[in-house]
């Protein structure tokens, strides 16, 4: 016998019961989701990484870019407030839409745990580098002056090309560099760690038993770890994700050329993400997950309202009864938080 679990969508309010729409916009939001949905899903990867970037980099941006070296342009601090400021914005426009990834660590765990196709993940991690590629182009064009005064001013010094592809340089506000000499077996420890902090937190806040995280505390506790990491470790180097490094590393070179590769750290940079967000999410599943724990109240109401969302948006009536098989998948493909 088939086990039922009731998930109650029944009366749930959808806005197109309360706001009026046109014609043509009820039929362009049909035929967009009918047909265009995975373009949504990624342009809201897209902006949500944009969003991370452009609070992140341009953060970092006055903070290294002082030409005049005034004293409290800005601070680590500042630089660790802006990514998580950048992760909150994302979460809080474009996560409804696309699930929140904003990682592509975090889209090929989902390909490998089932919870998404690996083409849908392709295109999500193709939209997450073109948002840190076209933030960085943006960034770059709003600091231009700045960023020439500064190169301008290290010319006089005779120290431009020392520096401009290290952390302190105008290249550095992008891509990520390490000091000439710099240990990389430490440096990719100190990534591999971080990230693997971060994807640890991500599953946990992901994990809809975890009644010490409500759905609305995701995208600040999500901000907030990869702030710590900025606070904690960006003096050794740390990047975090790997769309944001790759696609600032193909504007460094869009923009400075081929000198600004980044050698064999930008290996370290661009693929250590991957495998340890990885492991961190089969080391929670293996260890911390426990699918005897009931879901939250505050869950079981999130899972509620997007299930109602699925059935709305296809046209099919809503139950109050779910079997158990439907329920899984409801539960592995909409609480996709991260």
């Amino acid at each position: 016998m088939t086990r039922s679990h009731l998930f109650p969508t029944e009366g749930l309010v959808h806005l197109a019961d309360i706001k009026p729409r046109s014609n043509i916009q009820a039929l362009w939001e049909r035929r967009r989701r009918r047909h265009a949905h995975w373009f949504s899903e990624c342009a809201a990867e897209f902006f949500g990484v944009f969003f991370f970037v452009f609070g992140g980099v341009g953060s970092a941006a006055s903070y290294h870019l002082n030409p005049t070296n005034t004293e409290g342009l800005s601070s680590v601090f500042q630089v660790g407030m802006g990514y998580a400021m950048g992760v909150l914005f994302a979460f809080v426009v474009t996560a409804q839409t696309s699930g929140g990834h904003f990682n592509p660590g975090v889209s090929i765990a989902f390909v490998l745990m089932k919870r998404m196709s690996a083409l849908k993940a392709l295109r999500y991690i193709v939209a997450q580098v073109l948002g840190a590629y076209v933030a960085c182009l943006l960034i770059y064009a709003q600091y231009r002056d700045v960023i020439k005064e500064t190169e301008q001013a290290l010319a006089a010094a005779g120290t431009l090309d020392s520096v401009l592809f290290t952390p302190s340089g105008p290249a550095g506000v992008f891509a990520i560099y390490v000091a000439p000499g710099t240990n990389l077996g430490q440096v990719f420890l100190n990534e591999f760690v971080c990230d693997f902090m971060i994807g640890l937190v991500i599953w946990a806040v992901d994990d809809p038993t975890n009644f010490t995280v409500s759905p609305l505390a995701v995208p600040w506790l999500i901000a907030f770890v990869y702030a710590l990491m900025v606070w904690s470790y960006s003096r050794v180097g740390v990047s975090t994700n790997s769309a944001r490094d790759v696609g600032a590393r193909l504007m460094a070179l869009t923009v400075w050329g081929l000198d600004a590769g980044g050698g064999p750290y930008a290996a370290i940079t661009a693929l250590t993400n991957i495998p340890a967000t990885i492991l961190a999410a089969v080391f929670y599943e293996a260890v911390f997950a426990d699918y005897s724990r009931t879901v939250t109240p505050a869950n079981a109401d999130f899972l509620a309202a997007r299930l109602a969302h699925e059935q709305h948006g296809q046209g099919l009536p809503t139950a109050d009864r779910i079997a158990s098989a439907s329920t899984e998948k409801v539960v592995e493909g909409t609480l996709e938080q991260v």
